[in-house]
């Protein structure tokens, strides 16, 4: 799929953010915010850049083939934005960044508590210079309590909130243990709550005129994400456990062996079971008193499994998915990522986009994973692949109203 027409009219239209976040989390928020329109100026060291632009491999690999040293982890969250190259260690660059906040509506930064006072780009710092300022920091434990001023990493998190504790099998099967999920779901979840965060403020402004500071914290989010589980607790007073792919609150939902390797049932109500159990010729589950409803079938969840296992060992993967088409019951195949991105469903919706990169460095193109929000009147658009380090110095510098000279010797000093 090639990227949406730039000419489109976007949602965040006008919206300059000033991105000085790295890693995922930050880079999550702001590429959100470019997605529907922002111009973000992603804000990196001269030479080094992003730590993630070194995370490989992977690695990307140019038009002819080959691999570059550009790790892929970059590109899947610093697509649509501009970058600029700046030495924030010098006064110089301290001030080129004072200015473009003060040009700015929304800075992002992911920097340790407090890491940002000493060149005074802190919030109380650029508020004075740009009172509608919206200032977001992203931190592992947020800007106050006992563990402000440790680093937080989303492996960290996902074991410290409970993750870890329910992701898994359970302790005594095969593969048993604590386990964390194969994304770094926490970082994404921060990036979505930051982005959602920094959208409420901009609307708050409309109505006061005036930025405010957003306290963005791993572990909180990482609470918050429990969902259900948390509210169990809560409700129990009784921590739940690793269960596999078993849901704690529904049966059956979870995958299941077929003749030729593994299908996954999604079962949410009696309805459904219902339709399930008529088309394997058993209907008469759906009336025993054990199975009947979704409370007894999950208290009763070793009998029913006792039934299910055999049967769903008889047929393949592709003839019960054929099966279950048109009742109405949720049924799929568990995919790899190759066989996810070459999926019917996933191939008509465009999920994979080619985004177009013009530094002259023999990558013409990236792929990249289209964004999900679909808006008839604002949609998202993909301008461009995630810049080259630095690409955009020289256009940045000059939207600030510098000229060729001040460009030139910003350059010849190494500030930028």
């Amino acid at each position: 799929m090639s990227p949406t027409n730039a000419s489109s009219p976007t949602a965040l239209a006008g919206i300059k953010v000033l991105d000085l976040s790295r890693v995922l989390a930050g880079p999550w928020c702001t590429q959100m915010l470019a997605d529907l329109g922002a111009d973000v100026v992603k804000v990196e060291r001269p030479v080094a850049g992003d730590d993630t632009r070194h995370w490989g491999p992977p690695f990307l690999r140019d038009d002819a083939g080959n691999e570059t040293r550009e790790a892929s982890y970059f590109n899947s969250c610093n697509r649509n934005k501009r970058s600029i190259t700046i030495d924030m260690a010098r006064p110089e660059g301290q001030q080129l960044i004072r200015e473009m906040a003060r040009q700015a509506d929304v800075v992002v930064e992911n920097f340790k508590v407090g890491g940002l006072a000493q060149y005074g780009l802190d919030y109380d710092s650029l508020r004075q210079v740009n009172p509608r300022l919206i200032y977001c920091s992203i931190t592992g434990f947020g800007q106050d309590g006992p563990y402000a001023e440790r680093a937080g990493y989303d492996l960290m998190v996902q074991a410290m909130c409970g993750l870890m504790s329910i992701t898994g099998h359970a302790d005594g099967q095969p593969g048993g243990g604590p386990l964390k999920v194969g994304v770094a779901v926490i970082d994404v979840f921060t990036g979505l709550y930051a982005s959602n965060a920094i959208l409420a403020a901009l609307n708050a402004r409309h109505h006061t005129g005036q930025g405010q500071y957003i306290d963005m914290a791993l572990l909180d989010v990482g609470m918050a994400v429990l969902a259900n589980q948390a509210s169990g607790f809560l409700a129990t007073d009784k921590a739940p456990g690793r269960a596999g792919n078993i849901h704690p609150s529904l049966a059956p939902y979870q995958d299941f062996v077929t003749s030729d390797g593994n299908v996954l049932l999604a079962i949410g109500n009696d309805g459904q079971f219902a339709r399930f159990c008529a088309a394997i010729g058993e209907a008469a589950w759906a009336q025993d008193a054990r199975f009947a409803t979704n409370t007894a079938r999950v208290q009763n969840r070793a009998a029913l499994l006792e039934r299910m296992l055999p049967v769903m060992a008889t047929r393949t993967t592709a003839e019960w998915i054929a099966l279950f088409e048109d009742k109405a019951v949720p049924c799929g195949p568990i995919n790899n990522v190759a066989q996810a991105f070459d999926d019917p469903q996933v191939r008509a919706r465009g999920l994979r986009v080619d985004l177009p990169r013009d530094t002259g460095d023999g990558i013409s193109h990236v792929d990249g994973v289209a964004n999900p929000m679909r808006m008839s009147g604002t949609p998202v658009v993909l301008r461009s692949a995630p810049p080259a380090l630095g690409q955009h110095t020289e256009q940045v510098l000059a939207d600030m109203g510098l000229n060729a000279t001040q460009i030139k010797d910003l350059q010849t000093k190494g500030i930028v």
